[in-house]
């Protein structure tokens, strides 16, 4: 068995060649035209001297081409980079030099930030521009000069997808999973529920093949693995996929309605907020969205606030709401089927699948209900490693008793059923007199009162506690809730000790496109001016 993304898609082109594959805007192409265009872009990218395991960029919002470009990428075994749309230009020459990037796929709003890195970047010789203008290299012309036959030999489960993660902390780092390790953890290589493998590699066409056609919609941008994966399990199943390039609540349930689509995919509450919010206000003439063909709702990687989902299953009824969690260095780590009236504060609480485990201090299983936490840790079809850093590798990638495991730093604790509550990234976490706090759980606090759109929990400098709980909030309108009405409302879901002494208010919480919290953009913001509110009276008790 080969078990490898271009194998895996090639079946599904085989087996339902006239079904639609993607749909963007008013275009949709077929699994046939998908196949003809695919193959002619790994043709021009190999006349262009990309060879396997190079380094190609795609650096697209949503799109056709996006997922056409990163199938021809893999077609001739080469490595995608997937380039952050909003980065800075000396943030683009980091990952253009750290990756080893060979060619670039872009659209010609980045041209101008592309071509001021390109003399810094010597091994960046070929750029594809989607819809090109005259003196570039469009990708329509790259189409049309090269040939759609499928020519290029056989691949390995060997060769290497690649996943840029920008984290909370530090430089972005390229994660590498081998494809059948990936396949096996995002791509439905082992069944979700039952943890059996797939044995043949034809499976997951043969029985999309053999079935009415999913509609999914992955909302993050593709420089989200979630997002990639959303789209490469519909591919791999003869789905069709529907993609957005820019994210607007009213859109995404316009979109569901329009396509008939079956599964959305998001990524916490910074996307499930402004959708909920379009969903109470329904369409412009005030009638109410349709959705009578959505029957599930997925989040992934990101905070999913209890107080949100609630009120999802309440607008949603008996549609299917789900909450998994996973990282760039794990893949899929466990899976929580959000009841109304079941869920609780803090981080997703979820089923942990049979690879995964909760390790404490000494390498050992926590054991369920002792109220010890620990870190998340996976072992099996991990990662190779990161990309040119032996060092971050050997801290994240251990050996423990013999076995190998991916530890990417999220604390968790283990309940008394064995189910497993996320705590958060340990880098990011508030130590403040002594104890522990994990800004997820605060946040989905705040998140509980009515008058707070959005809010990133951080620590900031204090004489006693050598850190207090602080926060940076979005406040829904004008009429912003005061420091001990946030208190107040925080106090009946999280102990006292975890409530924020500090809060700062933004017009915009700034968060990357996929949605998670730029931590060291609300500790900047927690350093250009006083607090708009303080509580400078501090408790001698802890958790008052």
């Amino acid at each position: 068995m080969a078990l490898n993304i271009a194998d895996l898609v090639e079946h599904a082109i085989d087996l339902v060649p006239d079904r639609v594959a993607l749909v963007c805007g008013d275009r949709e192409i077929t699994y046939a035209q998908m196949e003809d265009r695919t193959n002619r872009l790994a043709h021009y990218l190999q006349k262009q001297g990309v060879k396997p395991g190079d380094k190609v960029g795609v650096y697209s919002r949503n799109g056709i081409e996006t997922i056409e470009s990163m199938i021809a990428v893999f077609k001739i075994r080469g490595v995608v980079v997937n380039v952050n749309y909003r980065y800075i230009e000396n943030e683009l020459q980091y990952i253009f030099q750290n990756s080893d990037m060979v060619a670039l796929i872009h659209e010609e709003r980045y041209s101008d930030k592309v071509a001021a890195v390109l003399p810094s970047c010597p091994l960046l010789k070929t750029t594809i521009v989607i819809d090109g203008q005259d003196g570039q290299v469009s990708y329509e012309d790259a189409l049309a000069e090269s040939s759609p036959e499928r020519d290029f030999g056989e691949r390995s489960p060997d060769d290497i997808y690649m996943l840029y993660t920008g984290g909370t902390t530090g430089s972005p780092k390229g994660v590498m999973w081998r494809h059948e390790d990936v396949w096996r953890v995002l791509g439905g290589g082992i069944n979700f529920m039952t943890g059996e493998y797939v044995e043949d590699e034809w499976d997951l066409a043969k029985m999309g093949a053999e079935n009415p056609v999913m509609t999914r919609m992955p909302i993050p941008p593709m420089i989200h693995g979630g997002a990639q994966w959303a789209t490469f399990q519909s591919l791999f199943g003869g789905g069709r996929t529907v993609l957005h390039p820019d994210f607007d609540g009213h859109a995404i349930w316009q979109l569901v309605d329009r396509h008939g689509v079956n599964l959305i995919f998001i990524t916490g509450d910074a996307m499930a907020r402004p959708m909920l919010d379009a969903l109470i206000e329904g369409k412009p003439d005030g009638t109410p969205y349709d959705l009578s063909t959505l029957y599930l709702m997925a989040s992934s990687a990101a905070l999913f606030s209890p107080s949100i989902k609630e009120k999802f299953l309440e607008l949603l009824p008996n549609r299917m709401l789900t909450d998994s969690i996973g990282s760039s260095e794990t893949g899929f780590g466990g899976l929580s089927i959000v009841a109304k009236g079941t869920e609780h504060t803090g981080g997703p609480r979820v089923k942990i699948d049979a690879s995964t485990a909760v390790l404490g201090a000494d390498g050992h299983p926590v054991e369920p209900g002792s109220g010890r936490t620990g870190l998340l840790a996976r072992h099996g079809h991990i990662p190779i490693g990161y990309y040119k850093d032996e060092a971050k590798s050997a801290a994240t990638f251990k050996e423990i008793h013999g076995v190998r495991y991916s530890i990417p730093g999220d604390y968790a604790q283990v309940e008394e059923d064995g189910t497993v509550t996320m705590l958060g990234r340990g880098s990011v976490s508030i130590n403040t007199g002594g104890e522990k706090v994990f800004p997820e759980e605060v946040e989905g606090a705040l998140k509980s009162h009515p008058e707070v759109f959005d809010a990133i929990v951080v620590g900031v400098p204090d004489e006693r506690l050598g850190h207090k709980v602080a926060a940076v909030v979005q406040a829904r309108s004008s009429d912003r809730p005061t420091l001990a009405e946030l208190d107040a409302c925080a106090r009946k879901e999280i102990a006292g000790y975890k409530v924020p002494r500090a809060v700062w208010f933004v017009d915009e919480i700034k968060r990357s496109p996929a949605g998670k919290p730029d931590y060291r953009w609300a500790v900047s913001q927690t350093e250009l001016r006083p607090a708009d509110e303080v509580n400078s009276a501090y408790l001698s008790e802890k958790v008052r």
